[in-house]
């Protein structure tokens, strides 16, 4: 166990709390091993999850357009880290992806379970607009149930809409899927690479860190994404108050 980290220098790492390392560790959102009565954790699976996350957070601080500046009633309406729980145990349990965003593609949720090849596209000076793009896209789809859909980035994803009452308040995104011809060839990747703005031998030595799933899974990954979407659904239905308006913010935490 020589090299493991304690949870006092994973608190330094992270600059947050004990409680909250707890609650990260029991959550499933941060990797830990049980030694005896304490957690360790690995130096390098700390420093994928730091990375991926300060990758993930710059979609929070990018500028927003003017159709995105607009109050986010999804926001005020869910708990938010009681919904990126559920998410997080739906996106391992299913092996893929998952976000959940307002209907012009802006997250309201960090991106749960992501591949080594989305990050790394993310890293690109182009990957947050081309990623909220896809979103904002996805959200838009005439079709009323799940269907697979082929990104930007080469990966098929679905979505399951987030209606509050009569109204489309959202959506549940799944992906980061490979499509049956993958990965594709050099010529694509070093154009996909371009786009994006990422860096190409990056983004060579992580094609194949995507998920792969059968029919079945695919499936399951479709009737997931609606599912956390009906959750949500519910959810914010119930917190929203009888005459339509959302709940005032005592009552909302």
């Amino acid at each position: 166990m020589a090299g493991l980290l304690t949870t006092h220098q994973v608190q330094d790492l992270l600059k947050v709390d004990r409680t909250t390392i707890y609650r990260m560790v029991e959550a499933g959102r941060l990797p830990a091993i049980r030694v005896g009565k304490q957690w360790r954790f690995e130096p390098d699976a700390v420093e994928h999850w730091l990375h991926e996350r300060a990758t993930l957070a710059t979609l929070e601080r990018r500028p927003l357009t003017p159709d995105e500046c607009a109050p986010n009633e999804l926001r005020r309406l869910l708990p938010l880290e009681c919904v990126q729980m559920i998410q997080d145990a739906f996106a391992e349990a299913l092996d893929v992806m998952m976000v959940t965003t307002d209907m012009v593609g802006q997250p309201i949720t960090q991106v749960s379970h992501p591949c080594d090849f989305f990050t790394t596209l993310m890293q690109g000076a182009n990957g947050i607009a081309r990623c909220v793009s896809d979103w904002r896209q996805l959200a838009a789809a005439p079709a009323l149930e799940p269907r697979l859909r082929l990104g930007e980035m080469g990966l098929l994803g679905a979505r399951g809409l987030i209606r509050v009452g009569s109204e489309l308040k959202g959506a549940v995104v799944v992906g980061g899927i490979a499509p049956e011809q993958w990965p594709p060839d050099e010529g694509w990747l070093r154009e996909l690479a371009r786009r994006f703005g990422a860096d190409e031998a990056r983004v060579r030595a992580n094609a194949q860190g995507v998920y792969r799933l059968d029919r079945e899974q695919l499936a399951k990954a479709l009737r997931g994404a609606q599912r956390v979407a009906d959750i949500l659904s519910h959810i914010a239905l119930i917190r929203q108050g009888s005459d339509g308006a959302p709940l005032p913010e005592e009552e909302r935490t």
